[in-house]
């Protein structure tokens, strides 16, 4: 398992992390669909797998959003 960290962030940092990740989550999502077109299913793979990693992560960041 990863080491864990502590960080400390403004709640203006926080939103600006999750602006990123969702941008970057998208990011791979077409590259997914890319690699899928060009049946490259080695990439497909890779891509599924890193946004799936970038979705657990948004999640968390997520719910320490403030209403």
């Amino acid at each position: 398992m990863a080491k864990t960290i502590a960080l400390t962030l403004t709640e203006d940092e926080l939103e600006i992390l999750v602006d990123a990740l969702e941008a970057d989550l998208e990011g791979y999502a077409e590259a997914a669909e890319e690699a899928k077109a060009d049946n490259n299913k080695e990439d497909v793979e890779t891509f599924k797998q890193a946004a799936l990693n970038i979705q657990k992560l948004l999640a968390r960041l997520q719910d320490m959003l403030p209403d």
